[in-house]
């Protein structure tokens, strides 16, 4: 890194803020690095979203006001120039390359550090060229960063296999998903019909509806479930499978049992009250949602799926683990766990989930 930046200043660039994980937890690092007294930049090809408004206090936001990449790479390079920061971070692979094309190109002296939280094996793309096209530029840009993150274990195998990238090179860093506004949150009233009867227990999933979540599984498996245990059903988001799962709610006849609410900002309330929370994905990179739930006291139970979950579990110990896919494993663990049969984690493995344990690392990659 040339003398020219300040090595204290920390940059992070991505799309925008719109409603996401990878969103927040951009944020809760921009608040763990600006409280640990690193003056931070969001360099942000479009300065809007609705979590725009819970930028945290002393962060500066740099819009690039533009969706186009040619754009983005020459408004970075005008903010790296003009600002110097020591290090920019990227979490998406689109901003990911413009950062090293930035700093390799134009010969910027900061550090570009690029995380990766999906398994890019799987990403789909529209078309089999664009995919062919992905792995042809990651393959041979995301080498020349100056470091690499992986959210888990399994991305950064993933990673490695995708790229040809030498597993030594890629750090697993866990997501900081726990937080004491979290905390906050989750002590918060819900106003759900399902959580009125105190008899009756609830059980809830989180996430886009779509095929990855696989909730079609987990309707499956509660259709099984409700018939020896009374009990209801909530799945918390949208998208695109929304019609086909209503139709699979209507002809299982459990209209009075299941409910899709849609998106709720604060998921964490329902995490608390509910009495198990099922993660029935077909593959995850680390799945925060699970770990929130852990952190909310709820007991938890999870495909075994790529990746996240075995490491998130402690291998089964803290939670249920069951095969992708398997109805009848899912339905048999949610009624363990209904009848008092939990795998609950002490406090202290949720403590590298948190902020105050991943910030360090981090600021370990950035030699800052």
């Amino acid at each position: 890194m040339g003398d020219s930046a300040n090595p204290y200043r920390i940059a992070i660039f991505f799309h925008d803020l719109g409603i996401g994980g990878a969103e927040r937890v951009m944020l809760q690092l921009a608040r763990g690095f600006s409280e640990s007294g690193h003056p931070v930049d969001l360099v942000l090809a479009r300065a809007d979203g609705p979590l725009l408004a819970e930028v945290p206090f002393g962060v500066q936001v740099f819009d690039l006001k533009t969706r186009s990449p040619i754009k983005m790479l020459l408004g970075l390079i005008t903010y790296l120039r003009q600002n110097k920061p020591g290090v920019l971070l990227s979490p998406f692979e689109v901003t990911s390359v413009i950062a090293i094309l930035a700093k390799k190109i134009f010969n910027v002296s900061t550090k570009v550090v690029i995380r990766v939280s999906v398994h890019l094996s799987r990403r789909k793309r529209t078309a089999k060229w664009k995919k062919i096209l992905e792995r042809f530029v990651v393959s041979r840009v995301y080498p020349l960063a100056d470091g690499i993150i992986a959210v888990s274990q399994g991305v950064a195998k993933d990673l490695a296999v995708y790229t040809g990238i030498p597993f030594e090179r890629i750090k697993v860093i866990y997501n900081p998903v726990v937080s004491e506004q979290l905390l906050q949150d989750a002590q918060r009233p819900v106003h759900h019909k399902y959580f009125a009867d105190n008899d009756c227990p609830v059980v809830l999933g989180v996430g886009r509806l779509a095929e990855q979540k696989d909730f079609s599984t987990l309707i499956k498996a509660f259709d099984i479930l409700h018939k020896k245990i009374p009990s209801r059903l909530i799945i918390l988001g949208d998208g695109e499978e929304r019609s086909s799962l209503e139709e699979l709610i209507h002809s299982s006849g459990l209209q009075d049992q299941v409910d899709l609410p849609g998106f709720d900002v604060n998921p964490f309330a329902f995490m608390k009250k509910a009495s198990v929370f099922v993660l029935s994905s077909k593959w995850e990179g680390l799945p925060g949602v699970l770990i929130q739930a852990m952190a909310c006291d709820c007991p938890v139970v999870s495909t075994d799926c790529q990746s996240g979950p075995s490491e998130i579990l402690n291998g089964g110990k803290y939670g249920y683990l069951v095969p992708v896919g398997d109805i009848d494993a899912i339905a048999d663990s949610m009624e363990a766990t209904l009848m008092g049969n939990m795998r609950m984690p002490p406090q202290s493995w949720l403590e590298q989930f948190t902020i105050g344990a991943i910030i360090p690392q981090y600021k370990a990659v950035f030699d800052i």
